[in-house]
């Protein structure tokens, strides 16, 4: 017999973020704290600037817990993110990060529904693939 979903559970963030290792080969590393078809929630700490991207099948809610970065959205100025802020996006809507202004860059996301980790496009293919995006632990 197969036991049921827990259909609740308790995070403690801070203790995700600051178990985010220190360096990393791809840009960024990720936890996933939950993956329903409906919504995933993760924790990810960026390690280098995020070329222009999008996702094609979700949108996007992140929510910085610690360090600060020059975020972008479409073809709009960047603007300085830090603790506590939350950045919302549609789906397809390209967004990346400029600058790291202070390490560590971990954000909380929340993406609905659910993001394939696959689902990365780069608006420079040239600037980045999956496998250099992130490292799902």
């Amino acid at each position: 017999m197969t036991e049921a979903p827990t259909p609740h559970r308790l995070f403690d963030l801070p203790a995700v973020a600051a178990a985010m290792p220190a360096s990393a080969e791809t840009m960024l590393v990720d936890t996933r704290l939950t993956d329903e078809a409906y919504a995933s929630a993760r924790v990810f700490r960026v390690y280098k600037p995020l070329p222009a991207h999008y996702h094609s099948g979700c949108d996007e809610y992140l929510l910085v817990l610690t360090g600060r970065g020059l975020f972008f959205i479409g073809d709009g100025d960047p603007f300085e993110v830090g603790p506590g802020q939350l950045v919302f996006f549609k789906q397809a809507v390209v967004h990346g990060i400029q600058a790291i202004l202070e390490q560590p860059l971990v954000f909380f996301s929340v993406d609905t529904p659910r993001r394939d980790p696959q689902d990365i496009h780069f608006v420079n293919p040239e600037e980045g693939t999956v496998d250099s995006f992130i490292q799902t632990r």
